[in-house]
């Protein structure tokens, strides 16, 4: 079955394009979950309306994500963790606590954004990548310190 994407599936293609999948994928997957349209005539020129409304807000949200790059990118924090003697964490670092202490430094990332590697176990520096937009990538310092244990 032929049908249109109207948004991007992983695996599948980008959005606009059209791709041949089973019926029942489409029937019980993309119909439902509004993400893909039947190749007719009449979707096709619904899509190419609604991909001139769309390309308009992903550049204003590019923009903004830009702009909040800027305040991310090089921006170092850093992070107070327990720690064994050889600099093992009990634990790792969170997305959600890097999220933190950049709201401490008045900057607001969602925590979703931010992308983990690998989790964070030892102390030291590490590099940690912030996608604030499908093509905006900031990356930041984490800097992981050992706290007394008591």
């Amino acid at each position: 079955m032929k049908v249109i994407l109207a948004d991007d599936v992983r695996g599948l293609g980008h959005r606009g394009e059209t791709v041949t999948v089973k019926p029942g994928y489409a029937r019980n997957f993309l119909f439902p979950q509004g993400v893909a349209y039947e190749a007719t005539d009449a979707n096709v020129r619904r899509l190419s309306e609604e991909k001139k409304k769309y390309d308009e807000k992903m550049l204003r949200e590019k923009a903004v994500a830009s702009e909040a790059a800027s305040k991310v990118e090089g921006l170092t924090v850093t992070i107070a963790k327990k720690a064994g003697e050889e600099g093992q964490l009990y634990g790792s670092v969170t997305a959600a606590e890097i999220a933190d202490a950049l709201a401490a430094k008045k900057v607001e990332v969602d925590r979703r954004r931010i992308e983990l590697a690998e989790p964070i176990r030892r102390v030291g520096s590490h590099t940690v990548h912030v996608r604030l937009h499908k093509d905006v990538v900031a990356t930041l310092t984490v800097e992981v310190q050992a706290t007394q244990i008591q």
